[in-house]
């Protein structure tokens, strides 16, 4: 228990193994570790790795996020997903590696949609000049252009969950989030 004279640790637990003096020279900040050392990015990594093992999200927690996330747009149309190759489509024997079809349609405005390995390519029906941002978290979207005719293309390869935002003039169209 602390005396009068000012300890700070209590004597009675004190077995002799703790050497107080070593211990303090860590709780002041000066470590073995200099700053080359250390990487947070990795240790960033390792912990989310052993928090996805360990403490998984639900599915129904995650969904509710996605969809929490995709309000912050209160006024974009949200693009219903119509078609969906791996859903709708009918399988073709030996053919392997096949684009992922998509097609959102949002009133008049339908989003054709190519997701292949390397990124993806789409068309904006009825064609015309847009921008559209890649979603896939709270990271801002990768920006992509359709020309006059609605084309556009993306080399970034998608993983996990993904959506377009379509800026058409002063019209905003969100897609439904779909997992890559």
């Amino acid at each position: 228990m602390s005396d009068m004279n000012g300890d700070r640790y209590d004597d009675r637990y004190d077995d002799g193994l703790y050497d107080h003096d070593l211990y303090e020279d860590d709780l002041s900040g000066e470590g073995d570790f200099g700053d080359e050392e250390f990487d947070a990015g990795m240790l960033e990594e390792e912990l989310r790795q052993a928090a996805a093992v360990l403490d998984p999200v639900p599915a129904e927690l995650q969904q509710i996020a996605v969809d929490a996330y995709a309000l912050h747009d209160l006024d974009a149309r949200v693009a219903e997903l119509t078609f969906d190759s791996l859903v709708d489509a009918l399988p073709v024997r030996g053919v392997t590696d096949t684009p992922r079809m998509l097609t959102f349609r949002a009133g008049e405005v339908t989003v054709d949609v190519e997701v292949t390995a390397q990124g993806l390519m789409g068309q904006v029906l009825p064609p015309q000049p847009a921008r559209i941002e890649i979603l896939g978290g709270p990271r801002p979207g990768s920006p992509l252009t359709a020309d006059d005719l609605g084309r556009f293309t993306g080399d970034v390869p998608l993983s996990g969950p993904f959506a377009l935002r379509l800026r058409t003039g002063g019209d905003v169209v969100v897609t439904e989030w779909l997992r890559a």
